[in-house]
């Protein structure tokens, strides 16, 4: 008797989607001091980095690393309590040990020092199979046009996350503690923000935070961060903007 067959499509539904992970920009080869960083930020604030999904991006070391130096590294994040899942795209040398490693690339943190010419297109490299997030989606701009601003009107529950691709996010309603909104331009809050807001995420450091009632648990613009385990009295529950000067993520309360 001839064994049924059974479709793809009935065993499993394989999606791509926006997620947030964070970017670990490793700096030294230096894999006890890499554990001992990352376990200080998972003491500080463990709702948000114990067993947080993130990135390694080797492309900022001095010079190459081989297999064992990469794998030690990779322990190091795991041994301070957070899960690495993916290698950041660089160079063909990082694909390399991503390879051997068994480790998608992840292209959304291209790095930006290596040559065009010895780029690798995005199209040729594996991309992962990650959990599919609620995502909130439009028609894409007519040609030569700029995306509109995505307005979602909805509140943001604990667990969902909104992304604006390429484009402003306005949320006319709360963001509950535990969801997340993402924008690659700015993000305005006309609601409470107690989750995270993630402005400038393809690396804008021009992007701003508005939120009328602060208590989120991250603010972020282009990468750099803070983190809240308890709001300053003078923000809590304060209309706030956020800002880059320089490196440094400013917070300030708007005047009314």
């Amino acid at each position: 008797m001839a064994a049924a067959t059974t479709s793809a499509d009935s065993v499993c539904d394989l999606r791509f989607g926006q997620v947030g992970i964070a970017n670990v920009r490793v700096l030294a080869n230096d894999a006890a001091g890499l554990r001992e960083a990352l376990a200080e930020r998972v003491r500080k604030a463990p709702q948000l980095f114990a067993r947080a999904a993130v990135v390694l991006d080797l492309g900022h070391l001095p010079q190459d690393i081989d297999r064992d130096a990469a794998a030690a590294l990779l322990d190091a994040v795991r041994d301070a309590g957070m899960l690495p899942v993916a290698l950041a795209y660089g160079t063909r040398h990082i694909e390399a040990l991503a390879a051997a490693l068994g480790l998608p690339l992840i292209a959304k943190f291209r790095a930006a020092y290596e040559p065009a010419a010895e780029r690798v297109p995005a199209s040729a490299l594996p991309a992962p199979a990650l959990p599919q997030p609620v995502v909130a989606a439009a028609p894409p701009p007519a040609a030569g046009a700029a995306p509109p601003t995505l307005h979602h009107a909805q509140p943001v529950r604990s667990g969902q996350q909104i992304y604006a691709e390429g484009r402003d996010l306005v949320v006319t309603a709360n963001v509950a503690a535990g969801a997340e909104v993402i924008g690659d331009g700015s993000i305005h809050i006309y609601g409470s923000l107690r989750g995270r807001a993630l402005a400038g995420a393809s690396g804008s450091e021009q992007a701003r935070i508005y939120c009328r009632s602060f208590h989120a648990e991250l603010v972020s613009i282009a990468g750099r961060y803070r983190t809240f385990e308890e709001i300053p009295d003078d923000l809590a529950g304060r209309a706030v903007q956020c800002w880059l000067d320089g490196e440094k993520l400013m917070i300030a309360r708007l005047e009314r």
